[in-house]
């Protein structure tokens, strides 16, 4: 399998890790603090957040060190201890504990904690296609996984946004369209792209970064030439390339029997709405024959989505506090107003 490229680690992430305990099996930021998107100038860690994610082998440890560390970075879920903390960062929401606006020297940062097994059921399974969305799209690699099956986990994460993309679209599509459909799997369905989220926020991250999704997703549409014709190798660096897809009953069939667990599951309660109950395979072969096809999909997955977002903006605002809580969505909502 392909491997994620990282770009060259600037000295700014050694200095931010060096504030944490270091037993991180896996760690990357994103957003844009990171990456160029259309609404900013640039990654500019000076004026925007930068957010990070440190997946851990043992959250339990990992919080009781950080709480010795970083006691001040808490809310007063802080006084709990470091047990009920992990018992609440695993129990609720997407199964990530977010601290929010910490000050650290010359930059801000938001950062969440994901043990390594939740965050490989996400991105197999997609459970909750939250941390799962994150890695569609382009990020910066600070840690590489320090096993093989999280890296595996992060390359089948990736593949199966192709099938389920390749699943909404159209007979013929653009290839900045199939990047915009990839990055849009875990936001059309959050109910913070209705208020609190620029409206043009995929269109923001997919259109600078085009080149990087293409290095991103190269490797898996090529193995996928008897369904799709997506020619990337034969244009420039800076050309959207015009694909075909096969929409046939059977192509719709092989992509349907590549998704994730719980889309699958989705698909199947969705089909089962009426009296006759049919198991996961007739359903998706039913699916595969239907002209709303594509729609059903998107439903479906959009329905993960939106319960994550709900779940887990819920949770954030108690692990970020009131006040902290108000002054990061005060700033989600300037940013989308500008």
């Amino acid at each position: 399998m392909a491997t994620i490229k990282s770009l060259v680690v600037p000295p700014l992430y050694s200095k931010i890790l060096s504030n944490f305990p270091s037993n991180f099996s896996f760690c990357f930021a994103y957003g844009s603090g990171v990456k160029k998107q259309t609404d900013n100038v640039g990654p500019t860690p000076n004026s925007n957040v930068i957010d990070l994610v440190f997946c851990v082998d043992n959250a339990y440890e990992w919080h009781e060190r950080n709480l010795q560390l970083n006691k001040w970075h808490y809310s007063g879920l802080k006084y709990l201890g470091h047990h009920n903390i992990t018992k609440f960062q695993r129990g609720y929401g997407a199964k990530v504990y977010f601290n929010t606006l910490i000050p650290l020297e010359e930059v801000t940062i938001k950062y969440g904690v994901v043990s390594r097994q939740d965050l490989i059921t996400d991105l197999l399974e997609w459970s909750d296609l939250y941390l799962a969305g994150r890695l569609h799209k382009p990020v910066e690699i600070v840690i590489h996984p320090t096993s093989s099956e999280l890296q595996t986990a992060i390359q089948l994460n990736l593949q199966s946004a192709v099938h389920a993309s390749l699943l909404i679209l159209p007979e013929t599509f653009t290839e900045y369209q199939f990047y915009h459909t990839v990055a849009n799997l875990s936001y059309a369905g959050d109910f913070r792209m209705i208020f609190g989220e620029n409206k043009q926020k995929v269109d923001n991250i997919v259109r600078p970064q085009l080149l990087k999704f293409r290095d991103l997703y190269k490797p898996f549409l090529k193995n996928l030439h008897d369904y799709v014709d997506f020619p990337v190798d034969t244009v420039s660096e800076t050309e959207t390339v015009k694909c075909l897809q096969d929409v046939g009953p059977l192509s719709r069939l092989h992509h349907l029997n590549q998704l994730p667990r719980w889309p699958q599951k989705a698909l199947t309660k969705f089909w089962n709405r009426g009296t006759v109950r049919q198991d996961t395979e007739d359903v998706l072969r039913a699916i595969a024959y239907d002209p709303d096809c594509n729609l059903i999909v998107n439903k479906c997955v959009n329905g993960i989505v939106w319960q994550s977002s709900i779940s887990q903006s819920l949770k954030s605002a108690l692990t970020a506090g009131v006040v902290k809580s108000l002054r990061y969505s005060a700033k989600k909502i300037t940013k989308m107003l500008r």
